[in-house]
């Protein structure tokens, strides 16, 4: 076994924990929380958890605006409750991978109210400040991903301070070789607690034009879209000088992997699919020395058509590096989830495909039981997204809303009143009332789960694309003479499958329906939005052909 399995041959399970599992009952999730429901993980089969950060924090991007690096938020507990945390999870084989935020602090952070005292502070240059411009107001035309201006004047020193995000998140001046020595003694820090890998945030924005030019005009823009794509972001994000600071932070993580298991960082990273992978750092002796996960959003963005995906899983396969590990990704806390997006039953058509493509899968917590986006009535946005770009459908509380572990009140979450508006349909749609159903969509997830750690040719075997007709998505994953077919119809009316796409005496493995016959006598049909993973038997059980 490699030290590299568990995130290679892996299945990571992201928490967000304000929403996870109450322990206290204020309502809002806690580490406590998350210890108490380590079994479910285990009994899903997931091999690792990304937690959702849970810093000290002002919250007001809830965890994202952070005052300190190296502790843990009350709301969700203690260093020590952490540490316990770390333990009990390693004791059931599962990892744990915490969001790393480098890229800005909160405003209250020790180091930014230095910075923002005097021009001649020792960690004025710690942040991003510039003079107003020429005619007064902000330096150039840098946008918040907020929405508004991605500069605040400061009144004190009469200047601005770059804010990517809301201004009370400033951000950090990674050009300054003091921040980065103090954010890789950051990693380092939750590195000797036994974690195992770092989410990095907003990985691509972490360096800035040293010029500040002004961002051209975006050509394509069109009234009525959301502001902040009136320009193209060619001078505050994915600028060269990124990759050398990349490469040191995966130094400094590698520093801490040993025979036994290594250490992992994602990056969070919404570019094309040409900058994507320059992420993963090969350098000029042909090592991989970048992120070993540049996160792969394409399932989130695309149309859910099956022409569509195959174009992009083919493109992608084409343009990984020698050695990269591909992954791919349904949904997230800042994506409207899989089941909202493409209707429950398609949903368990996706549940398939993510388990089954060649890479990393990253689940989001809930999608196991098709958790929908639940509507938040004007009067209870928490998001600050939301708040700044009202009625613009860009609110992420949908998204994040309470997991509904069963029947009992507050669907199990909480003994208090949840910090977000559990959706309409808790009371029957439940981790403990699918676990009764063996037709339920967790079932499904734990089926496939099993069936991925089961077979090598689905958790590490190569990608064969096979060509197909109509709505019909098909490919083969081999290893060492073992051959799975996955076929998944997208389309919305039955689809035969040709007998060459099939191997002889074919069993069906897993299926979307539950109802599906194991063996296959005479031809193949899949049902709108049904999918299979088909082997071959013989005497010695699964066969190649």
């Amino acid at each position: 076994m490699s030290a590299d399995d568990w995130w290679k041959c892996g299945i990571v399970y992201q928490v967000y924990p304000r929403s996870f599992q109450d322990s206290n009952g204020d309502g809002i999730g806690d580490l406590g929380g998350i210890r108490a429901r380590l079994d479910h993980l285990v009994s899903l089969g997931v091999d690792a958890i990304w937690i959702s950060p849970i810093y000290p924090s002002p919250m007001a991007d809830f965890g994202y605006d952070i005052s300190d690096f190296c502790d843990v938020d009350p709301r969700f507990g203690t260093l020590d409750g952490f540490d316990a945390l770390v333990q009990e999870a390693h004791a059931r084989e599962l990892k744990l991978i915490l969001d790393f935020v480098p890229n800005h602090t909160s405003d209250r952070h020790p180091w930014f109210v230095q910075s923002r005292s005097a021009r001649s502070d020792p960690r004025r240059d710690w942040y991003i400040w510039r003079d107003p411009a020429p005619g007064g107001g902000p330096p150039n035309n840098w946008i918040s991903n907020f929405g508004g201006p991605a500069w605040a004047f400061d009144a004190t020193t009469g200047q601005y301070y770059c804010h990517s995000f809301l201004k009370e998140q400033p951000d950090l001046n990674w050009r300054n070789p003091e921040v980065r020595a103090a954010m890789y003694e950051v990693l380092r820090f939750w590195l000797r607690r036994g974690v195992d890998g770092f989410r990095v945030d907003v990985l691509s924005q972490i360096i800035k034009d040293a010029q500040f030019r002004d961002n051209p005009p975006n050509p394509d823009f069109a009234p009525g879209q959301d502001p902040f794509f009136r320009w193209l972001m060619l001078y505050n994000t994915d600028l060269p000088e990124v990759q050398p600071i990349v490469a040191e932070m995966r130094r400094v993580v590698d520093a801490f992997s040993d025979a036994r298991s290594s250490r992992v960082l994602i990056g969070e990273l919404y570019l094309p699919l040409p900058r994507l992978v320059a992420y993963y750092g090969l350098n000029a002796e042909g090592v991989l020395e970048g992120v070993q996960l540049p996160f792969n959003f394409q399932l989130i963005a695309t149309e859910w058509q099956a022409a569509r995906i195959d174009r992009f899983v083919r493109d992608y396969e084409a343009a990984l590096p020698a050695g990269a590990q591909p992954n791919w990704v349904l949904g997230n806390h800042d994506r409207p989830r899989i089941a909202s997006r493409v209707g429950p039953q398609m949903a368990r058509l996706a549940a398939m495909l993510l388990l089954t493509l060649r890479g990393t899968p990253t689940l989001y917590y809930g999608d196991e039981i098709g958790m929908t986006d639940v509507p938040i009535p004007a009067d209870e946005v928490q998001d600050p997204f939301e708040k700044n770009k009202p009625g613009m459908g860009l609110g992420r509380d949908p998204e994040r809303t309470p997991m509904q572990w069963s029947a009992a009140e507050h669907a199990g979450f909480s003994t208090g009143t949840p910090w977000l508006r559990l959706a309409a349909d808790w009371p029957t749609n439940n981790v403990e009332a699918q676990s009764r159903d063996a037709g339920s969509m967790l079932a499904l997830y734990r089926r496939l789960i099993a069936l991925r750690r089961a077979h090598p040719a689905l958790n590490r075997g190569n990608y064969e694309a096979l060509e197909t007709e109509g709505e019909v998505l098909a490919y083969a994953r081999n290893d060492e003479g073992q051959r799975l077919v996955v076929l998944l119809n997208f389309g919305a009316i039955p689809a035969p499958i040709s007998p060459a796409l099939m191997s002889h005496q074919p069993i069906v493995l897993a299926s979307t329906d539950p109802a599906r016959a194991e063996f296959i006598k005479g031809p193949l049909v899949l049902a709108p939005c049904e999918g299979v993973v088909i082997g071959a038997v013989n005497d010695k059980g699964l066969a190649t052909r």
